[in-house]
């Protein structure tokens, strides 16, 4: 296990609560978020991220006597740290100027001072020797990347620490780092193998500085609600203790993981935007792998959307070969028209062969 507490900076609350105040959609909850944004600031006293934050955006007005407030605390702080380091590096030894090093990079962290925070991170890593630690700081510059949504720090960092755990890091930094691929991996799309991390750490989740326990549950349930087929989903999540103790915390997650059916538990036009139409191919095809034939209108109300809407999506999809099955317009229903497996191994076969063998003439002309 680490043997130092790994803390939770920045605070990635922040970012969600200013991203549910940005977006239209989530009026029911603007009050909430604009309170717990606040809030978070405040107990951090994170004067530069609120100065960059009410700059770029105007969904929180600024207070100058706030920003004032936070900004001079911020700078007897760090004027407190820097006499604190200072004297490390005159009278102390490594160890003591490598804990000086990580308390000002964290404090910079915490307050949300990107550049100066990544710069002062980076600095502690060099000047760190023990592989324990200097794996928490990557995961924390990785942190970094998250809260502001840079997506090339986190990819940089993240590559970084799983060359310093296939190093030698511990059990429990292997499994941190397991959560916070996969978040990444969900967070750009990549649900199957993103849920597939997050499943494989239901067991051991320890990465309570970057998201809680419930959350991370509910980002594994719906990730892989997404990616996993039926016999897998009951199998693997929805049978998994861990889930189950949380589903009387997350009623619609229960919803989710009962009845598998997207209008029962979120938005409809979230999943037949353009950059989900991947998933929504594949949950129209889960629809209909335990039926030969399904009709429309019960695939409407399963989605939750116009009975054309879902005849256009499915004609698009079949035509471009990404579901095998039929429209029978005149009875209102979807016929499988799936190939059988064997087929499709003979076909496999054949094409290979063929190739072999081309690569044998080849090779023939070559030596005779």
């Amino acid at each position: 296990m680490s043997e130092e507490v790994v803390l939770p900076i920045p605070n990635l609350n922040i970012p969600q609560n200013l991203f549910v105040l940005s977006n239209p959609a989530f009026n029911h909850l603007h009050e909430n978020a604009r309170k717990e944004l606040l809030e978070g600031i405040k107990a951090d006293q994170m004067g530069p991220y609120y100065r960059s934050m009410t700059a770029a955006s105007s969904v929180v007005p600024l207070d100058q006597a706030l920003l004032e407030e936070m900004e001079k605390a911020n700078e007897e702080e760090l004027k407190r740290l820097d006499e604190r380091l200072a004297g490390a590096q005159k009278t102390e030894g490594e160890s003591e100027i490598s804990d000086a090093l990580k308390a000002r990079a964290n404090y910079l962290t915490r307050i949300g001072d990107k550049e100066r925070s990544l710069e002062a991170q980076k600095l502690a890593l060099e000047k760190t020797p023990g592989l324990g630690s200097r794996i928490d700081i990557v995961l924390t510059i990785v942190r970094i990347g998250f809260f502001f949504g840079d997506t090339s720090i986190v990819t940089t960092n993240m590559t970084k620490a799983e060359k310093l755990i296939d190093e030698g890091g511990d059990w429990d930094r292997r499994n941190r780092l397991k959560v916070y691929n996969g978040l990444h991996l969900i967070s750009i799309r990549q649900f199957k193998p993103g849920g597939e991390l997050l499943l494989d750490a239901l067991s051991t989740f320890t990465a309570t500085e970057l998201l809680s326990y419930n959350s991370f549950v509910a980002y594994t349930v719906i990730a892989n609600t997404l990616s996993l087929s039926r016999v897998d989903l009951k199998k693997r999540l929805i049978s998994a203790p861990e889930v189950i103790q949380v589903l009387p915390d997350l009623p619609v997650l229960g919803d989710l993981v009962k009845t598998c059916t997207i209008a029962a538990t979120t938005s409809s036009s979230w999943l037949w935007r353009p950059s989900n139409r991947p998933t929504s191919s594949r949950l129209a095809s889960s629809r209909r792998t335990h039926a030969t034939t399904l009709t429309l209108q019960s695939l409407s109300g399963a989605f939750g959307v116009s009975i054309e809407f879902v005849d256009a999506e499915l004609s698009r999809f079949i035509a471009s070969k990404r579901l095998h099955a039929s429209i029978d317009k005149v009875h209102g229903v979807v016929e499988t028209t799936r190939p059988s497996l064997k087929n499709a191994k003979y076909e496999q076969v054949v094409k290979k062969g063929d190739i072999l063998l081309n690569e044998v003439q080849r090779l023939s002309k070559v030596l005779y």
